[in-house]
């Protein structure tokens, strides 16, 4: 089968973009919504085909309470028959120790179809400390399930680090949470010290897993760790920190701050996709937060000789974005 060419933005306005290629050949997207206060997901055969497609609310912010605000990156993972989305909250969208008050919280719904049947909530994940917490993945390996987020630690220079820690089921964890890397390197650091947004990529006899560092701006970039995949997973001496960002931003192809990255696979499952976001521009008015135009972006992995992901540099748009930082309606997409 030939690859299909990949038409970028795959999703206008949807930062921290998640895609599953699920086994009944539909793709499945989510990604934080940008008002932050609804989870979404929408589904289409192709790739080129998400931003067309039907986007339905699958749930809400509470009116009060810890997920009553700032509803961010939510997940879409398929595990033991069931769906199961990640997500974080927070009860307001104030500062506290220089973050916000994000944790981590879980869905669950037994359809076979994830926008059919009915959305429980299983609950906050708890990592064993409360400090902002947030962008959940998970994944199975060697048969353990295994859960890695973004954390802060109050006695580590810092917004968020990387952990890892065995899972008792899909909203408990089974032990202590391991530290992979915290921001430190010059890269990571640029605006504010952060480590976030992990992804998981197994191949080649490995198992990679990619992050987020800096602020939202034009700084965001992506980081790499690598271990063995027979390696302890729960060792951090088993992970090679990449000492220089894999994915950056690119001015030729006017694409800023790439980031906050998913993995998916081609329709005939042979060829691995990056998913991400990025903005266009670089002048932001008022608070990044609130710029609504970091689109949702694909684009195809190649393989360096020694078995590493070779990501390039982020591709040129070849679709219609906005150019204001309104929130887009259907209608302002069809004018």
């Amino acid at each position: 089968m030939i690859m299909e060419t990949i038409n970028n933005p795959i999703v206008l306005q949807r930062a921290d973009p998640f895609v599953y290629k699920h086994s009944d050949g539909y793709y499945y997207f989510t990604g934080s919504y940008p008002s932050y206060d609804r989870i979404i997901l929408r589904r289409a055969k192709h790739l080129n085909d998400l931003q067309d497609a039907e986007e339905h609310a699958v749930w809400h912010k509470h009116s009060e309470g810890p997920q009553s605000d700032l509803i961010w990156a939510p997940e879409l993972h398929r595990i033991d028959g069931k769906w199961y989305i990640y997500y974080a909250a927070s009860p307001d969208d104030k500062i506290v120790d220089d973050t916000f008050n994000h944790r981590m919280y879980v869905l669950e719904n037994d359809s076979d179809n994830p926008i059919e049947g009915e959305w429980k909530e299983k609950g906050q994940i708890d990592p064993g400390w409360s400090t902002f917490a947030l962008d959940a993945t998970t994944f199975e390996h060697d048969g353990v399930q295994y859960y890695v987020w973004s954390q802060q630690d109050l006695d580590i220079t810092g917004h968020s680090n990387i952990y890892i820690a065995e899972m008792e089921n899909p909203w408990t964890l089974a032990g202590p949470p391991v530290m992979l890397t915290k921001p430190e390197l010059s890269w990571e650091i640029r605006g504010f010290w952060v480590n976030e947004g992990p992804a998981v990529l197994i191949r080649n006899g490995k198992v990679f897993i990619t992050y987020s560092a800096s602020a939202t701006g034009v700084d965001y970039c992506m980081g790499m760790l690598t271990a063995d995949e027979d390696a302890d997973l729960l060792n951090t001496e088993s992970w090679t920190k990449r000492q220089e960002p894999v994915f950056e931003s690119y001015t030729p192809n006017e694409q800023y701050g790439p980031g906050h990255n998913s993995f998916t696979v081609s329709e005939d499952g042979n060829t691995d996709i990056l998913i991400y976001h990025a903005r266009n521009y670089t002048k932001i008015e008022g608070d990044p937060l609130y710029d609504p135009n970091r689109h949702a972006r694909a684009q195809v992995i190649t393989w360096n000789e020694d078995g590493t992901p070779h990501f390039g540099v982020p591709a040129k748009d070849d679709r219609w974005t906005p150019d204001t930082p309104k929130i887009l309606t259907k209608e302002d997409e069809n004018e």
